[in-house]
């Protein structure tokens, strides 16, 4: 006969009672890996299942407007998600995302610390060296709801004097992966791309980060969160949050994160976010609406 749940040495005390009668279902948006290392999202997820005693199914590939949807109206209930799009759930009149932590990467660069940064990629062989070289050239980005992408380059083109005109095409590849490949493919000519993304893929030497060269950096940031529903239990939800602060103290749990080149997951505010906050309502009041 199988043990009991709450039994099971395995399982986070406090989780069993929570556990779901139904599968939980988490989308991913926000990064801490490129897409080649998708694998490695789901191996997170289903270590919060197996110490929590809950099934997750994981879906991936949706835009960030359909995943704020979806976590809106409860046809999810966790998400690896960026942090803008994490402001207007929590936003909402009834805030529809909690805060469960989000990742410290091992690079030097971070300082240990839940932050990133946006990095502006040119091709290895082009001749810009600064901003201002960009003036009438292409630039492509992820997403209009994207952190890194948009909302923080827009603001910076603002403070800088180029919100409106400076580039001479603007256009949508859907990640920060295709950004990438468009610009070393000589498609585009720059993008703001999501730093743990672009190091992944360096490490890794997968798609073609090894192609593009940072021309400069926006940041460091609140790093993008992992989040949960309200709509799920309360003890689920401190479960699911005390199993993934604690997997670098986990044998299993520290593999998976070594394999990401995390150092662990912390705690994250939501205070943290203002600056995405303040970015966002600065552009609304400056009627900058769109980078062009």
């Amino acid at each position: 006969m199988d043990e009991p749940v709450s039994e099971r040495p395995d399982i986070v005390p406090g989780a069993a009672p929570a556990v779901a009668a139904r599968p939980v279902h988490m989308v991913m948006s926000g990064a801490f890996v490129s897409e080649s290392g998708i694998n490695l999202y789901e191996s997170i997820a289903h270590h919060l299942a197996r110490k929590t005693g809950i099934t997750i199914e994981v879906t991936t590939g949706l835009a960030y407007s359909t995943i704020n949807s979806m976590l809106e109206t409860g046809a999810v209930e966790l998400g690896f998600i960026c942090g803008l799009p994490y402001t207007v759930l929590r936003d909402l009149p009834t805030p529809r995302a909690e805060l469960l932590g989000g990742p410290i990467m091992k690079y030097p660069r971070y300082g240990g610390q839940p932050v990133y940064f946006a990095d502006l990629v040119v091709r290895n062989d082009s001749p810009y060296h600064s901003l201002e070289d960009l003036r009438g050239r292409t630039l492509v980005y992820n997403d209009e709801r994207s952190h890194t992408g948009y909302n923080a380059p827009r603001h910076h083109l603002m403070e800088r004097g180029f919100a409106r005109g400076f580039f001479g095409k603007v256009v949508r590849s859907g990640s920060h992966e295709e950004s990438i490949r468009m610009v070393a493919a000589g498609e585009a000519d720059a993008s703001w791309v999501d730093s743990l993304v672009l190091d992944y893929d360096r490490e890794k030497r997968r798609g073609r980060a090894g192609e593009v060269r940072v021309l400069e950096s926006i940041g460091p940031m609140t790093v993008s969160p992992v989040v949960a529903s309200p709509d799920l239990p309360a003890e689920l939800r401190a479960a699911l949050r005390k199993t993934l602060l604690g997997m670098h103290e986990d044998p299993d749990g520290k593999r998976l994160l070594d394999a990401a080149f995390i150092e662990r997951f912390a705690p994250i505010e939501d205070a943290h976010y203002d600056a995405h906050r303040s970015m966002m309502r600065a552009a609304e009041k400056a009627e900058v609406v769109a980078i062009r």
